[in-house]
């Protein structure tokens, strides 16, 4: 791709320097865009203090904050590239993701001391920051700095970002991201989700995910609008955060359980959602009864379909959509093709499932340093999503199933085959399988399918006990199931679709 990569709040700051472009919650700390500017600025000539070249990765492990922003755009505006970071591993799991990407510096919530703590892996540079712009390493080092201004010359197929999902073997792909691909989200969506220098984002998703930057953060600092973001969610202070005509919030993301909390809290009564333009469910399915509790309610739920890899939507549902078309992640965006195919050479017919596939200018070139992964993943410039969706005559995108067994609980993806190598640690197991069921809550939850081996014994409990610690709380199962086998194939593949349709 031709051209060179504009700095977005360097842009900001000179059409809009005095108007709001951050706020942070609970702390309230805001910056102008002008102000913002010179934060990006000296924490860039921080990074380039310790040591940090164009090209090097730099990791955030971080809870919410204006820290966090300001450091991804500042990693850009060197030319490095942004390694995101989820603070809700462990430190084993984080050993690896570290590891692979090898960053030049960490950068890490005080909050998250402990984790940092445990980890195995050596990092050549590690600052503190408290987050909420309260004393802290971090802070003091900006002080004497003069910042940087200039973006470094790049090009829109630089990369600047790595965010890593665990594969179905349990082993986390790191999913580049280009700046090019940054450029074409904002474009993307910006027509069916009304991106201009009125919105407001609000974020209470983590920053460390596609979905809490691309929906919507980056695209208010991206048309000059004004991002609020809040340091971890809370319903009470999220409700008051909408009605508060001072705020004025246009764009909101959630996922299920989100939604499910704002519902069943009691201030949702006297709340006032009336500015909210697009807000917008995504990460799983919304069960219909929830759409239409918050379209009696005026809130009229959009849902979205993507990953990652695609820069979190290729299709979405409008305005008009709803209530009609409940159920359906929509239709695809403008500048993204999807496909629906039978088999890998053949596409499926009007309403036939297959696996849905995409491409366009917002998909990533690839996995970082995963030469096996890419060829799985990738046919003839196509990536093969791993969901079972079908498309009707309108072009409607309805999802059925996953290729892969993923299932999502609380917004987070989980890979039983990851959780099943854990318990297979645990020498009375013979076999284990993982599925994931409705939970009310966190839209599901793992349950683990287990046989011992002949004269073993073990307690739910003890299987339960296990897990903490060595697996993220959301990773891990919350019910246990014994049997005396593991239905198969033929070939001795475990018949999962067997299972859920069993104990779902």
């Amino acid at each position: 791709m031709h051209g060179i990569v504009i700095d977005w709040i360097a842009h900001n700051a000179r059409n809009y320097p005095d108007k709001t472009a951050l706020i942070e919650l609970p702390s309230n700390r805001q910056y102008t865009y002008r102000e913002f500017h010179q934060r990006v600025g000296k924490v860039a000539a921080l990074l380039t203090q310790l040591g940090v070249d164009k090209g090097d990765r730099v990791g955030v492990l971080a809870l919410n904050s204006a820290d966090m922003l300001a450091l991804i755009f500042a990693t850009w505006r060197i030319g490095a590239v942004h390694l995101a970071l989820n603070f809700r591993l462990t430190a084993a799991e984080l050993d690896f993701i570290i590891g692979n990407a090898e960053p030049k510096v960490v950068v890490y919530d005080q909050a998250l001391q402990s984790t940092i703590d445990q980890l195995s892996v050596v990092i050549p540079e590690t600052i503190a920051t408290e987050g909420q712009g309260a004393e802290s390493p971090f802070e003091s080092a900006l002080l004497s700095l003069e910042p940087v201004s200039d973006m470094v010359a790049l090009s829109p197929d630089a990369l600047c970002m790595l965010m890593y999902s665990s594969g179905t073997t349990g082993t986390p792909k790191g999913v580049m991201i280009t700046h090019g691909n940054w450029l074409w989200g904002q474009i993307n969506s910006a027509t069916c989700m009304y991106y201009n220098p009125d919105m407001v984002s609000f974020a209470v998703m983590p920053l460390f995910h596609i979905g809490g930057l691309q929906l919507f953060t980056f695209p208010a600092l991206y048309a000059g609008g004004k991002a609020v973001v809040m340091r971890s969610f809370d319903p009470g202070a999220a409700l008051a955060v909408f009605s508060d005509p001072n705020m004025g919030v246009t764009h909101f993301l959630g996922v299920p359980a989100i939604y499910n909390a704002l519902r069943d809290h009691p201030d949702n009564a006297s709340s006032d959602f009336s500015s909210l333009v697009i807000p917008m469910a995504g990460a799983e399915a919304v069960p219909e009864s929830l759409v239409k509790w918050w379209f009696e309610r005026g809130v009229a739920i959009q849902e979205a379909y993507g990953m990652t890899e695609n820069m979190t939507t290729c299709c979405s549902t409008q305005r008009s959509d709803v209530p009609n078309r409940i159920g359906s992640a929509g239709r695809a965006l403008p500048h993204t093709q999807v496909k629906i195919m039978r088999d890998s050479k053949t596409p499926a017919g009007i309403n036939e499932a297959g696996e849905l596939w995409c491409r366009g200018p917002t998909v990533t070139p690839g996995y970082w340093q995963r030469p096996e992964a890419n060829a799985e993943s990738f046919v003839d410039g196509w990536l093969r999503s791993g969901d079972v969706a079908r498309m009707d005559a309108e072009g409607y995108i309805y999802l059925e199933d996953r290729v892969k067994d993923m299932y999502i609980s609380g917004g987070e993806n989980v890979y039983p085959a990851e959780v099943e190598n854990l318990l297979y640690q645990l020498p009375q197991i013979s076999e284990v399988a993982v599925i994931g069921v409705p939970d009310e809550k966190w839209g599901e939850t793992g349950k683990a399918i287990v046989a011992l081996k002949e004269g073993q014994s073990l307690s739910v409990n003890h299987i339960l006990d296990f897990c903490q610690g060595k697996l993220a709380r959301f990773k891990q199962p919350a019910s246990v199931v014994f049997v005396d086998s593991l239905p198969r194939t033929a070939t001795g593949k475990v018949k999962k679709f067997e299972l859920r349709e069993q104990y779902r």
